[in-house]
């Protein structure tokens, strides 16, 4: 038996095969769950032909986390394809070009509005739509990057992300009574489709290939995906409310925090 066996997910974020939302998506169906994911407008159909690269294609619901219509209409459409939720990831970042690469004294305020509606915001928006369809001892997840950090060129994307690991801990505080957990999970730097756009994104790699004492091969996914697997299992059922780092031990050393 697989540790999600009978577990019914919904998984935002997948876009490529390299990202973590897909390798979340694949690793959770090989353990048994049943997946469904999100996309919108013109990348629906993008996400729609990754889909088919799973073990098992999964249907994908439209959902713009930025659209209180789309939010309003989530728990419908995704109960068209499952009676329930078990589990949520959230893998949905992002900042306008402005909002990072060096140039953080200067960003203006719309475009870190932006970073922080999509990019942390969102996180409570997700767990509140989907919060019709999730069980007792379900899970909600999101990925970040070591938000205690002033990275390179990170920004006020590093910002947005300290502000997503918060409002992890306050959905854990509301949601909790309901049986209901929420964590983040903080993976080192990976070759995804978000980190494109991080200007200067070698000199992430270079720090971790310097500094983490187990390594960390900005390649594989997997790692962290089994993290997400792990936290969405019933074999976390008093975890809430914390950060699980997948870094090769990188947060841990001295000179690094």
């Amino acid at each position: 038996m697989g540790l999600l066996e009978g577990k019914k997910l919904l998984v935002t974020g997948v876009l490529m095969d390299t990202s973590i939302a897909f390798h979340t998506a694949r690793v959770a169906q090989e353990e048994g769950a049943e997946v469904v994911l999100s996309s919108f407008g013109r990348q629906m159909k993008l996400t729609q032909a990754i889909a088919k690269r799973l073990p098992k294609t999964p249907p994908v619901v439209q959902l713009d986390v930025t659209d209180a219509d789309d939010l309003a209409q989530l728990a419908g459409r995704v109960s068209e394809h499952v009676d329930g939720l078990d589990g949520v990831v959230h893998s949905i970042g992002f900042a306008p070009q402005d909002a990072m690469g060096g140039n953080f004294l200067n960003t203006g305020w719309d475009d870190v509005a932006t970073a922080l509606q999509i990019s942390a915001f969102s996180y409570k928006s997700l767990a509140t739509a989907a919060l019709p369809l999730m069980k007792p001892g379900g899970a909600i997840v999101g990925l970040t990057l070591d938000a205690r950090i002033a990275w390179p060129a990170y920004d006020w994307m590093g910002v947005a992300k300290a502000a997503l690991e918060s409002t992890s801990r306050y959905v854990a505080r509301d949601l909790g009574p309901k049986g209901i957990r929420s964590n983040i999970v903080s993976a080192g730097p990976l070759r995804t489709t978000a980190a494109k756009a991080i200007p200067s994104f070698e000199k992430f790699d270079e720090l971790f290939q310097t500094r983490a004492p187990l390594g960390w091969d900005v390649k594989n996914a997997e790692p962290t995906a089994k993290a997400c697997v792990a936290l969405l299992s019933d074999w976390f059922p008093a975890t809430t409310g914390t950060i699980v780092y997948v870094d090769g031990g990188f947060q841990a050393m001295a000179g690094n925090v």
